[in-house]
């Protein structure tokens, strides 16, 4: 089974990848998202407010709520804790993947479902 990432790249619409250095943003807290991402290489931290409530691994998806929430709204700033690589996918192509690939879209809602679970354990 592939890493949700290896799925990302593989369906995403253009080609290449996104490419942040440490402490780059990727994206801010209240914007419209256009995109989810797939951490090919590197670390990112994700942030409400000033505190940093998730980190993201190699292997991993970030970012995919904005694709299925009405509002399309980020909910966190996502920031590269690391040099980054990353692949994307824009709502179509995400549609596409999750049409196409089941087993992405489960492991998506497990990527997301396991993220909520260590945060609601934090409390």
């Amino acid at each position: 089974m592939l890493e949700p990432a290896k799925t990302v790249l593989i369906y995403q619409k253009e080609p290449g990848i996104k490419e942040f250095s440490k402490g780059e943003v990727i994206f801010t807290a209240g914007e419209i998202g256009t995109v989810m991402y797939g951490v090919l290489e590197g670390v990112v931290d994700l942030f409400v407010g000033d505190k940093a409530v998730e980190t993201i691994n190699t292997g991993d998806v970030f970012g995919e709520g904005a694709l299925v929430h009405e509002s399309h709204k980020r909910a966190t700033t996502a920031i590269a804790k690391t040099n980054c690589k990353l692949a994307y996918l824009d709502k179509e192509r995400f549609l596409f993947a999750v049409h196409e690939t089941p087993v992405f879209a489960l492991e998506v809602m497990r990527s997301y479902s396991c993220r909520l679970r260590r945060f609601k354990e934090s409390f």
